[in-house]
């Protein structure tokens, strides 16, 4: 395993140094869910949320995290995003709404964190705008799923 770069030789957290690494083109998808209750989700796909369209507004959201993550993430850098999509699919066995993110830019460092982040926002909109009627909603199963571009290449989640 490779050492933790956002440590010095002495232990003291710092930004790592991309100045000297190559731009390449670099993409990073990750996903996540969330679970509510049944009622929850037939009043999100039927669009009859008194807040309006829950989806598109978690939707923006996640978009504009990606676009703030070295704010809220101390050592990230900002990063000239390129493209981001969110998608999003209702299980109704599961009573979950799954998203799932593309982040892209061309650039030193990789877009993992803005596609995580993005996710996560995306997510903890769609609780903001329910949680009147379903504080019992969970998120779970973030996680990055591939990623491309960069020094180490391609790297594909194995779950």
């Amino acid at each position: 395993m490779n050492k933790l770069t956002h440590f010095d030789d002495s232990g003291q957290a710092h930004m790592v140094n991309v100045g000297n690494k190559p731009n390449t083109h670099r993409i990073a998808v990750a996903s996540g869910r969330i679970l509510m209750q049944a009622e929850t989700l037939q009043m999100i796909e039927a669009g009859s949320h008194k807040k309006g369209d829950v989806l598109g507004i978690a939707r923006i959201a996640g978009i504009q995290a990606s676009k703030k993550t070295s704010d809220l993430i101390p050592l990230c850098h900002p990063l000239a995003l390129t493209h981001v999509s969110l998608e999003f699919e209702s299980d109704l066995k599961e009573n979950s709404i799954h998203c799932t993110v593309q982040a892209e830019t061309t650039g030193p460092t990789g877009v993992e964190m803005e596609a995580l982040t993005a996710v996560q926002v995306a997510l903890l909109t769609i609780y903001d705008m329910c949680k009147a009627v379903d504080r019992g909603m969970v998120i779970s199963e973030v996680k990055l799923l591939e990623k491309s571009g960069g020094k180490s290449g391609e790297w594909k989640s194995n779950k």
